[in-house]
């Protein structure tokens, strides 16, 4: 089974950083591509930022390019989010998932919130 744990949340102020970390296990990590999606209070799911499988190739949404970067360790089978600047809209409970696109909320584990206020 596909296994997915986010961590590395927290509340921050505006301008802020975090890196969120995800450990995957129940699949071969190496050959899958990842990428995170979050989920606001009373919004749809948004995906944020994907990446290949050899991690040659990364992906973001508008709305975080250039503040965002995902990269993974398929050593460790591990996969990160640095978020820096961070913005109030940036609020939600983030989720790493199997693929580089879309929302996969069926493999979503336990995710980590983000609060960034003043």
């Amino acid at each position: 089974d596909v296994q997915l744990q986010a961590s590395g949340g927290g509340s921050v102020q505006p301008g802020s950083s975090l890196r969120l970390s995800c450990a995957a296990s129940g699949f071969t990590f190496g050959t899958y591509d990842m990428s995170w999606a979050r989920q606001a209070p009373g919004k749809l799911p948004e995906w944020v930022s994907g990446i290949r499988s050899s991690g040659g190739r990364t992906y973001y949404a508008e709305s975080v390019k250039g503040r965002f970067t995902i990269s993974r360790d398929n050593a460790k089978n591990m996969v990160y989010l640095q978020m820096n600047n961070l913005k109030r809209e940036d609020t939600a409970v983030y989720y790493c998932q199997t693929g580089h696109g879309g929302i996969r909320r069926s493999v979503w584990g336990q995710g980590t919130q983000v609060t960034v206020s003043s």
